[in-house]
């Protein structure tokens, strides 16, 4: 059975520490604290200074109405309190949905979806990485160009600050590599204009997968508007192609989808076997009074399904041994256990022979011994 452990698939903890909030707020945006924040693990501090085209100073995250082709330079100042120099790695991040619900403004290995027109990589730009001198405090320079087109709706993404080096502290623990990255992230909302925009959602696919190394069947929609959806509510039933039984559900609430994302929803197969077949699943997603469904016929083929299951952990574990080989152990047992009780018989054959012929011989020895007796003592005849 294949162990996974730390040292195989390495643990990295980053904990966003958003000083200007978290991530949850009263409106469709990504939350953030104040201006200002303590020095805590990322060994430097940040402050926001606001231009006049900031839509809301007390919201503490950037939200800026812009103009079509609008130029703008913004400044985070950055400060390193410590006797030490500091580097700080910059990262800019469109914003995304990942499977439960949760909008990311971080680094994310989620790709960008189909219906995304204005990457906010590409409209904001920066350097990627800023060096401090022991207690120096420097601006972060950046720069926002908007689209030269009008553009209705919100562009989302956020400033991710990390001191550099972090993955060289790392902890052995008892052979395992853990390592801690600490980072701020500072979320960035982009408009032209107030136009009300409403939230769309577009089924792209249904298939089986694997959710951390188990059995799952994924859903995956966009939300193919520039505005956030908030208060969502996913319904799944997956059943055979044409029946009616359910054979695996989920139903998860309070789920949010970021602009112009998609979100890839597992519905876990509960540590089933995976079986190749045609299958449907109805798709029910609500949001306030807003409710898209759909219905979808799709096939797991006896190739994916061997794959799956080859490599699900929890069919691993329930396996246990391979059956196969202890019957081998077994037949290898049984023929050394043959083998020794026949060389113990022919060895103990050979044994009582050895006896039977001492035996033997002792018993010539001493019918000779008596033969010769009775000759030494028989009387000579006159």
């Amino acid at each position: 059975m294949e162990t996974y452990t730390v040292s195989r698939w390495q643990h990295i903890l980053i904990f966003l520490s958003i000083v200007v909030g978290l991530f949850f707020f009263f409106q469709t945006v990504p939350g953030y604290a104040a201006k200002e924040n303590p020095i805590g693990a990322t060994g430097f501090t940040y402050s926001i200074t606001f231009p006049e085209n900031q839509v809301d100073k007390d919201l503490g995250y950037y939200k800026l109405k812009m103009a079509p082709g609008q130029h703008q330079q913004l400044a985070i100042a950055l400060s390193n309190p410590s006797t030490e120099k500091v580097t700080i790695d910059v990262k800019l991040n469109g914003a995304k949905t990942n499977q439960n619900g949760v909008i990311e403004y971080g680094e994310s290995t989620i790709k960008n979806d189909q219906s995304l027109k204005f990457d906010f990589t590409d409209l904001v730009k920066g350097p990627k990485s800023v060096e401090l001198a022991p207690g120096e405090t420097k601006n972060l320079e950046l720069t926002v160009d908007m689209p030269e087109t009008d553009y209705d709706g919100l562009i989302a993404g956020g400033i991710q600050l990390m001191r550099a080096g972090q993955n060289d502290a790392t902890k052995n623990n008892g052979g395992s590599k853990i390592i801690n990255q600490y980072a701020y992230v500072i979320g960035m909302v982009l408009q032209e204009n107030e136009t009300q925009v409403n939230p769309d959602l577009s089924l792209n696919s249904v298939k089986a997968g694997q959710n951390n190394y188990r059995n799952a069947i994924f859903v995956n929609f966009s939300n193919v508007m520039a505005t956030y959806l908030d208060n969502m509510t996913i319904e799944v039933q997956i059943t055979g192609k044409g029946k009616e039984t359910v054979l695996y559900e989920r139903k998860q609430t309070a789920m949010r989808m970021a602009p112009n994302s998609f979100i890839d929803f597992p519905v876990s197969m509960n540590g089933e076997q995976m079986a190749p077949g045609d299958y449907d699943a109805d798709i029910l997603v609500t949001s306030g009074e807003k409710q898209w469904a759909w219905k979808k016929a799709f096939k797991i083929t006896a190739e994916d399904a061997n794959k799956f299951n080859e490599r699900d952990v929890g069919l691993i574990q329930e396996k246990g041994l391979d059956w196969k080989l202890i019957l081998l152990l077994v037949l290898v047992f049984l023929m050394c256990v043959l083998l020794l009780f026949f060389i113990l018989r022919f060895r103990r054959k050979k044994q009582q022979e050895k006896e039977v012929a001492i035996k033997n011989e002792h018993q010539q020895a001493k019918n000779q011994a008596a033969v010769n007796t009775s000759k030494k003592h028989r009387k000579p005849k006159n």
